[in-house]
């Protein structure tokens, strides 16, 4: 498998814009992933080097288009369970609009051991410019032995559902839409809200045991300033702790130890710089996952599909970046181009999925996907090894709506692994400069903060002082300025 060239350029597949690689899964000798848009699910033997496809025609006639661009995906015994959307068959007007009657919410079981595919299950409400929620998170049940779905996109039947994963019958739990969730001790967390609005608004949790929720609410952050828009990409648990990686950082905790989720500030630079449409991974007993540099985005200026706007949603501020998480460290382990749509461990090696172009709005459609895929196969000693050159660049005023909200803080950038990180800021007028450190202790410690005055103009700040993260504070905003931290 290691010597196969996985790069797929632009091929048939109606939908907005562009999807990429997700879901990568290694279980039982078997490679998986699927194709989006142009739905194809890949099956490697990888002890035989032998490849199979598929094209959800199971869910309904060809051509189909879609498949998943949230890696809801799940391993258990010799099955690998799958699911998302798919367009069966896709509709697609010159009008630039793709119809929704035929899109389907679905989940399929591939039988490693028979190398076969069943449709398990699949919902839609058949309507013009309305979808049924998609599946974007599936999560084993080892209590009741089910498969738990996380929905939260879509217009229809949102929140958390049970699906017996046998008989394929999907009972809802919760009627809140959710799109990602994680396992921790006997206990699964769920994120709650809508993302493309204001994030993550409360977090929901299902005692395995008795099936009874508890909800909790996101707490302080850890430099002491306020947050905004935590739009959920995913989740994960280490520590006996669930790690929800936000747009603007990570929260983390667990409310049956007494530790609530705290925000950590992390890659926050007022856009919509985030951790979306990628996975986290436990690798070494930590976590991998990245923080994307453009996911998702409004192609044309005055679209208002995106949810966030034009300016949001296009300005770029640095590359994507693979983090691995190990606290109280967070280290920058690998740097990509537009975004990573899936990350996965497979003997040795580190498989990243990318994509050069980000999805786009619904009235931006095309008859083929718009981005360069591929998949980067790394050495697992990347976690180890000196972290990669980096540098960030991007205006000092607002751009993703921070500016109502009173919050003026920004950057949560980390330094381990950088001997001379340094930050060049590009100021209008005389300013003074608040600098926060902490880092991901857990549970978190008091930040420690520092003053600094700056002048019209250039001012260069050297980093190397400092340690684990850090995050900024203007006293007085700055509409002109702008800033670039460079980690070297």
């Amino acid at each position: 498998m290691l010597l196969r060239d996985y790069r797929f350029r632009q091929g048939y597949g109606p939908e907005w814009g562009s999807g990429g690689v997700f879901g990568l899964r290694y279980h039982n000798g078997t490679l998986y992933f699927t194709l989006a848009f142009e739905a194809e699910a890949h099956f490697v033997d990888v002890r035989s080097n032998e490849e199979k496809t598929y094209d959800f025609t199971l869910v309904g006639n060809g051509p189909t288009s879609g498949g998943d661009t949230y890696n809801a995906v799940s391993a258990v015994d010799e099955f690998i369970y799958f699911g998302g959307w798919v367009h069966a068959p896709a509709v697609y007007r010159k009008d630039r609009k793709i119809l929704f009657h035929n899109k389907y919410s679905h989940v399929h079981a591939y039988d490693t051991e028979e190398g076969s595919v069943k449709l398990l299950w699949k919902d839609s409400i058949h309507h013009e410019t309305n979808w049924a929620g998609e599946i974007s998170e599936i999560l084993y049940d080892p209590a009741e032995d089910r498969l738990l779905l996380a929905r939260e996109d879509g217009h229809a039947n949102l929140g958390i559902y049970s699906l017996d994963r046998r008989s394929g019958k999907a009972e809802p739990l919760l009627h809140e839409p959710s799109p990602k969730g994680t396992l921790v001790h006997d206990t699964a967390f769920f994120g709650i809200g809508k993302n493309f609005r204001e994030g993550v608004r409360k977090f929901g949790a299902l005692d395995l045991i008795t099936g009874k929720w508890e909800f909790f609410i996101p707490g302080e952050s850890a430099d002491g300033r306020p947050y905004t828009r935590p739009g959920l990409g995913a989740m994960a648990s280490a520590y006996n702790r669930a790690f929800a990686f936000v747009r603007g950082g990570i929260l983390a905790g667990n409310p049956f130890m007494a530790e609530e989720f705290t925000f950590y500030r992390l890659f926050d630079f007022h856009t919509f710089y985030a951790p979306f449409r990628v996975n986290a991974v436990n690798v070494g007993g930590g976590i991998l996952t990245a923080f994307n540099a453009h996911h998702d985005a409004a192609y044309r200026p005055d679209s208002k599909d995106a949810g966030m706007g034009w300016i949001t949603t296009n300005t770029i501020v640095g590359p994507s970046v693979l983090v691995y998480i190990a606290p109280p460290m967070v280290r920058i382990v690998g740097t990509f181009g537009a975004r990573v749509t899936s990350v996965e461990k497979m003997d040795g090696k580190l498989l990243v999925a990318t994509n050069s172009t980000p999805n786009t709005g619904s009235t931006e459609a095309t008859p083929f996907d718009t981005g360069n895929r591929d998949v980067v196969i790394l050495s697992e000693k990347a976690l180890e090894e000196r972290p990669p050159a980096v540098t960030f660049s991007f205006p000092l005023a607002p751009q993703c709506g921070d500016k109502k909200s009173g919050t003026g803080a920004f950057g949560g950038v980390p330094l381990d692994g950088y001997p001379e990180p340094r930050a060049i800021f590009y100021l209008s007028r005389d300013n003074r400069l608040t600098v926060y450190e902490y880092d991901l202790s857990l549970p978190p410690m008091p930040p420690v903060q520092e003053e600094f005055e700056l002048r019209a103009g250039k001012n260069i700040l050297d980093l190397s002082s400092f340690s684990g993260i850090v995050s900024f504070e203007l006293e007085r905003e700055d509409e002109k300025g702008k800033v670039r931290i460079e980690l070297r």
